[in-house]
């Protein structure tokens, strides 16, 4: 594997952490008026952090196991909207979320440690993606990481905005 992605993979966690705790304590469960342009799901800071932990489990995790023992399986696209409904993300522990998904990246982390070429290139179909290598996946994961970073600074343009736009008292 790439040590790029690796790298980036590996950086994911304390950005997030950076991220997020850039936003105003009273802005972590900011939800704008309109979601057009997000560039990630369209999440409030706090179930971003869920999220991302959620799909680190129950999406990758998951994925990687069973491309790596079943032959050619078809790996479910995960309904991230039907999940944040049923979840109470709102209500959520961002800290506690935030150690989850570091100990589930570092999970991660040390399995693509232990994969040789050939397992990197184990195929899958995934669902909504289509054919793809253990490698694809990878890549897969650290755009899905790139995007919430993307959405959160989104987020904080639009948390700047409406305080830019609120007259003061």
């Amino acid at each position: 594997m790439d040590p790029t992605t690796l790298q980036a993979l590996a950086a994911f966690p304390a950005q997030l952490e950076a991220h997020y705790a850039a936003i105003p304590a009273a802005s972590r469960d900011f939800a704008p008026a309109s979601w057009e342009g997000v560039p990630s799901e369209p999440f409030t800071p706090l179930q971003q952090v869920c999220h991302v932990r959620d799909i680190e489990v129950e999406g990758y995790h998951l994925r990687f196991r069973r491309t790596l023992d079943e032959e050619r399986p078809v790996l479910a696209s995960i309904d991230s909207e039907a999940v944040n409904a049923q979840r109470p993300y709102g209500a959520a522990d961002a800290e506690r979320a935030l150690v989850e998904f570091r100990a589930a990246r570092a999970h991660t982390l040390t399995l693509l440690g232990t994969l040789d070429a050939a397992q990197f290139a184990r195929t899958a179909v995934f669902e909504g993606y289509g054919p793809l290598t253990l490698r694809s996946l990878v890549h897969y994961l650290c755009s899905h990481d790139q995007q919430h970073l993307a959405g959160l600074q989104w987020l904080r343009g639009k948390i700047e905005a409406q305080t830019a736009s609120t007259p003061s008292a």
